[in-house]
């Protein structure tokens, strides 16, 4: 077994989702377990996946990743809430031999539900699994060269899908999953990291992109009880927004993800083009960062820098109630 910086394993960490009709109310109840999320809600999402044929396309997404790859380790995949489990996983980890794996997690960003819960599941499986390897969490990815370049050069597509006369004052609308305002004003070492990173990658993918044309960053995906604050303006609501204001073209660029799961083909394929119809205004959506290649090398790059120091305890600490929505 080959070694890269002392790791002799890769592990893909991932979210997971149904991949046929009858997996898709187990798969929610496993998201929201403990969480006293009610019947009706749990319907409702269940009616997205079956719109979609029951079939979430994250888990195909991550065998792509995996397949395009180029690492001279043995690489393994489990998922936080849908087969394979992590647990799993790493239980076949342990019997391989493994003894240090990297964990690159399919989340770019710090907070408690992109960053912290899933160190908190990695540490889980571990407890489960006795001699499982170590594992070590590569860094979060928000303003690495690949990853930019990569939404940068979907954002660049995604413009170039637009009608001609509608792509010079199309506003670029970064888009990401929401999370409840206590859990933004802590995620991080010192609290902010989330909503700071997300506006530095939109920052980086519009220089490269026209470093004058105008852009925001909203919110999507909203779950949890209407009384709690959450991270807005929701995509929708800013959609009508911007067409007060004047705006007749707009790209969404969803940087907030790293694949086209259910929450993005949903929220912004179904609801946000849905809306942008319904005012007449130009729509198209960037592509997630996907299998592009520099993307892809982006993980190789990740695996040689030098190990990431532990996060501090008290960085992006868990939520009362934890607050998660399926993928």
């Amino acid at each position: 077994m080959g070694s890269i910086n002392g790791y002799d394993a890769l592990l893909v960490v991932s979210f997971g989702g149904p991949e046929k009709p009858e997996d898709v109310m187990p798969f929610l109840e496993n998201v929201v377990r403990g969480r006293g999320v009610p019947r009706e809600r749990l319907l409702e999402v269940e009616a997205h996946y079956q719109g979609f044929g029951g079939v979430s396309p994250i888990n195909q997404q991550c065998r792509d990743l995996i397949a395009a790859l180029d690492v001279d380790l043995p690489v393994y995949w489990g998922n936080r809430n849908w087969h394979p489990f992590l647990e799993d996983t790493v239980r076949r980890m342990k019997e391989d031999g493994v003894r240090k794996a990297a964990a690159f997690v399919t989340s770019a960003y710090s907070s408690y539900s992109s960053c912290r819960q899933y160190l908190d599941d990695i540490a889980r499986a571990r407890a489960a699994v006795p001699g499982a390897p170590e594992i070590v969490k590569l860094r979060a990815y928000h303003d690495h060269p690949g990853f930019v370049a990569a939404m940068a050069d979907h954002t660049r597509e995604a413009l170039a899908r637009l009608p001609e006369d509608a792509r010079a004052q199309a506003r670029l609308v970064f888009t990401a999953h929401s999370i409840p305002l206590s859990m933004a004003r802590t995620a991080g070492p010192a609290g902010g990291a989330y909503e700071a990173q997300l506006r530095r990658t939109a920052e980086l993918v519009t220089t490269q992109v026209d470093e004058g044309r105008a852009w925001d960053l909203v919110w999507q995906s909203r779950s949890g009880p209407p009384q709690v604050p959450w991270l807005e303006p929701d995509v929708c609501d800013h959609l009508e927004a911007l067409h007060a204001e004047g705006v007749r073209s707009v790209v969404l660029v969803p940087i907030g993800f790293v694949s086209d799961h259910m929450e993005v083909i949903y929220d912004l394929d179904v609801e946000a083009a849905t809306m942008a119809d319904k005012l007449g205004m130009a729509f198209s959506r960037a592509s997630t960062a996907g299998t592009h290649p520099r993307f892809v090398s982006m993980v190789a790059e990740l695996l040689a820098e030098p190990e990431p120091a532990p996060c501090p305890a008290a960085c992006c600490p868990a939520p009362v109630r934890p607050a998660r929505r399926p993928d």
